[in-house]
Parts: structure tokens; C-alpha cells; sequence
């Protein structure tokens, strides 16, 4: 925590630069992450602000994709930050999960690998292990259903494609997107997502359920398997 002698505390702070305050002018968008999280927090500890502390959590857990991932223990051990912070905080990033699983009563289109990413990249970051899920589409391209298939390392030889494709060919699909994540943070494509790529793209051709793209989902961002691998297309 920072130095009792900088401290400072909400109300020492001018009324129109307090967060609360700050997002029923402005809106949220302009608050920073401390800002936001001092909200949900209310009050700080003896002679640290509601902002400070959420400085503090932030640096604990490394962001706010650490915080994501934290368990209710593992924030009950920051200073400050018993169970009733705890599971407010828990509780606000569940319902924003929530949220983004929302199907919109019109179907969304997807047309490019960055409406993919806006789908499924808040829930697939913070994931632990390797998943990999299907998004499935229309002729228009236009969303049907997220699926999520797998769980653990991703291997070519223990993902049968009749799996990949049952849901697709059910719904009387057009084609598909493949989608999983890296754990580590970093989206580049190994040799075995090349390799998994192309056996899906086999298949989905014979099963005339073409494989429109293959996107691996990292907290560092996403990579498209067709822009960087055009050739398996």
C-alpha cells in the first residue's frame, strides 16, 4: 500500500472529481479501473481512499484480467479486502460474464475475425485450461449458437470431427467458426492449431459444413488461423 503521508481519502477529493460523482456526469467510460472499482469498494481502509485500495488490488493481481481470474479466497487475503468486498467484486464480474452471453433477439453477423473476438473474447480469456468452442452460422452468416466442445489440451488425434460438426449439421447450418484459447496469454498459432485447422477444414468440406476460420482467443488478443495460414483455405 502506498505511504500513509500521500494518502488521501473520498470526501478530501473535489466533489466533481469523485468517481461516483464523476460517472453520473461523464459516464462510466471515462473512469479508470481504480475508479471503478473504488465504486464497488465504497470505502477504503484507515487513511487510504476506496481509490487507492482499488490501485491496490489492481497491482496485487496484475489488472484487471488478473482480477478476472481471482478466486473469492485468493481476494479475501488482500489487505483490505475482506469477504463482503470480496464478493461484490466477484459478483460484478459475473454478472458482466453474464452479460456478454446474452443472445440479442436479432442475430448478430459476423463478417470479419474482430466480431468473433467482441463475441467471446471477455469469457475465453480468463479460462485456465484450453477449451475450444464452435460458433455456428447461417447462410447469411449471421450467428446461430456458441458451443463449447472441449476442454484440455487441444489434439488433433483426440477431437473427432463428427463432434465438431453434429451441432452445425442439427441446426441445418451453413458453416462454422472454430474457436479456443491459449492459457498462456499469447494467441500465435502452434503447429498443432495448424494442424487441427486443416483436419477440420477436411472434413467440414466433405460434409459440405465449411470451416469459415479457426481463431485462437489470448489476454494478449486474437489471431486469425485463415489470415496468417491462407493456404489451408
Amino acid at each position: 500500500m502506498p505511504t500513509a503521508d500521500l494518502s488521501y481519502r473520498i470526501k478530501d477529493i473535489e466533489q466533481s472529481q469523485r468517481p461516483r460523482e464523476r460517472l453520473e456526469s461523464l459516464g462510466p467510460g471515462v473512469l479508470t479501473d481504480a475508479e471503478l472499482l473504488a465504486i464497488l469498494l465504497r470505502v477504503g481502509l484507515k487513511g487510504y481512499s476506496a481509490v487507492q485500495l482499488g490501485q491496490h488490488l489492481l497491482m496485487q493481481f496484475e489488472g484487471l484480467a488478473g482480477l478476472q481470474k481471482a478466486s473469492f479466497q485468493e481476494m479475501c487475503r488482500v489487505e483490505g479486502i475482506g469477504p463482503a468486498k470480496s464478493a461484490q467484486i466477484i459478483a460484478a464480474i459475473e454478472l458482466g460474464r453474464r452479460l456478454s452471453r446474452i443472445t440479442p433477439k436479432e442475430r448478430f453477423v459476423i463478417t470479419s475475425p474482430q466480431d468473433v473476438a467482441d463475441h467471446v473474447q471477455y469469457q475465453m480469456a480468463r479460462l485456465e485450461q484450453e477449451e475450444l468452442w464452435i460458433l455456428i452460422l447461417d447462410t447469411r452468416n449471421r450467428h446461430l449458437r456458441t458451443e463449447q466442445l472441449t476442454r484440455g489440451s487441444l489434439n488433433s488425434s483426440t477431437i473427432r470431427p463428427a463432434e465438431v460438426f453434429r451441432s452445425a449439421i442439427r441446426l441445418n447450418a451453413a458453416s462454422l467458426i472454430v474457436v479456443h484459447n491459449h492459457p498462456s496469454g499469447d494467441p500465435s498459432p502452434s503447429p498443432e492449431d495448424i494442424h487441427l485447422t486443416r483436419v477440420l477444414i477436411e472434413a467440414g468440406n466433405m460434409l459440405e459444413m465449411p470451416v469459415v476460420d479457426h481463431i485462437v482467443v489470448g489476454e494478449r488478443g486474437i489471431v486469425s488461423i485463415k489470415s496468417t495460414h491462407p493456404e489451408l483455405w
